[in-house]
This record gives structure tokens, sequence and C-alpha cells, in this order.
């Protein structure tokens, strides 16, 4: 039979922690869903997808399972969990079987922006700070964007290597939300990546960090994911 889907698992991506999901978190809430949020650490896609299942498994019945950038690397390979019931990718990465966040970037188009990540440190990545806020988040006040360049977490260059087994979005229902301003990862590539894995997709202005800059059309494509999830029977 079908159930209700008012549970939320929120992940986010690299350079960045959990907390630029309040905007989202507020709204959905609000609405009387359930939402939690992974606070992994970009060390590794095997333990940030660890981190993320023991959320699921904490879940009181089905979830919607959501992923910022790396974390749509995450969330396919950890979306295969029971609890899952739709995927949604925020202007994120969404790999096939076998490929990475490195393989899925090892070739931009000539003209695609090139992200101002700092050569690798004792194996972790950070962006340049001077350059984070055109890069990263251009549509975000002046002050908030230096914040979030100010409170970056490194992210491991193993993460970027993690490859995916299954891809939870063969399986599981998808949505995608293609970020138009996007400066990291680049809109067609966004939309390739969103058409090869048969997602439900809209399309939204923002930046990169479009989930902390429109929180509400964000909230929206979840609530929606759930909804259309909450129709499916489940086995």
């Amino acid at each position: 039979m079908s159930l209700p889907v008012t549970n939320v698992v929120l992940v986010h991506g690299g350079f960045a922690d959990g907390s630029g999901w309040q905007g989202v978190y507020d709204l959905l809430t609000a609405d009387g869903f359930k939402v939690s949020i992974v606070q992994h650490a970009t060390f590794s896609l095997a333990g940030d997808v660890a981190a993320t299942r023991r959320v699921l498994d904490a879940q009181n019945g089905p979830s919607v399972l959501v992923g910022h950038s790396y974390g749509g690397a995450v969330v396919t390979e950890a979306g295969t969990h029971d609890a899952v019931a739709a995927v949604v990718y925020i202007a994120a990465f969404a790999p096939d079987q076998g490929e990475s966040v490195s393989t899925l970037i090892a070739d931009p188009p000539p003209d695609a922006p090139v992200p101002p990540i700092l050569p690798p440190v004792d194996g972790f990545l950070l962006l340049d700070r001077e350059r984070f806020a055109t890069s990263f988040a251009g549509d975000l006040p002046a002050n908030q964007a230096a914040f979030m360049a100010d409170s970056q977490l490194p992210w491991g260059v193993e993460a970027l290597a993690g490859t995916v087994s299954v891809p939870a979005w063969r399986t599981r229902p998808s949505w995608y939300l293609v970020a138009a301003d996007d400066r990291m990862i680049p809109p067609p590539a966004q939309r390739a990546m969103a058409e090869r894995a048969t997602a439900t997709t809209v399309e939204s202005p923002g930046s990169h960090a479009v989930y902390v800059s429109q929180p509400a059309a964000v909230a929206d494509l979840i609530k929606k994911a759930a909804e259309s999830a909450g129709l499916v029977d489940k086995p």
C-alpha cells in the first residue's frame, strides 16, 4: 500500500556544511515535514554514504533524500536504502555506475567557467576565498558569501574520486533542480545529468548556492517529490 512521505533527509555538498539548508528546513518543517540534515565530513564518498545511511536508518518511514552538488554523488550511492522513496538533486552531480565527481568534471566544455579550486593541501581542497562569491554564491549578500568563504569545509580529494556502485536514480523516482546561473557545475552539464537520470526537472535562477538563495524553489521541488512518491505503492 502507498504511504505518505513526510520525512526529508538533506545532504550538503563540498566546501559547505549542513547549516546552509536552514531556509529549506524552515519552509519544510512549517509544512509538517520531519527534516534531518546529514553533517558528513566530505573526507570520502564511502564515509559520507555511511553517515547518510545512519540518518536514513533513524527515519520512521519513507523519506525523500536530497543532495546538493557533491551531495548528489552521496545520495546516488546511499539512495538505494530501503527508506528512500525518491531522490532529489539540487544543482548536483548525478553519477552513473562506475563514475565519480572526478570523472564527471574531467572534460569540461571549453567555454565553461573554471571553479577557483586551490591546489590540494594534505589531500584536501578549498576554494579561493577572494573568488568564492563569484563562483559559488553570486546571488547572496556580500557578507553572507564572505561568511561561507571563511567557513569552508575542506573537501577531501578522496571524496571526489569515490565511484558509485548502484545509482539510486535507476530504481527510485528522481527530481532535479537546475541552477540557471551556476558557475561551479555548468547548467548544460546539470541538464544532461538530469536527462540521463530521467529526472523530473525544473530550473530556477540562482548560483551554485541556490539552496541558500532560493529556498522556496528548492522546498517546493522537494514537496512535489514527496507528494508524488506518496502516490506510488511501496513493496
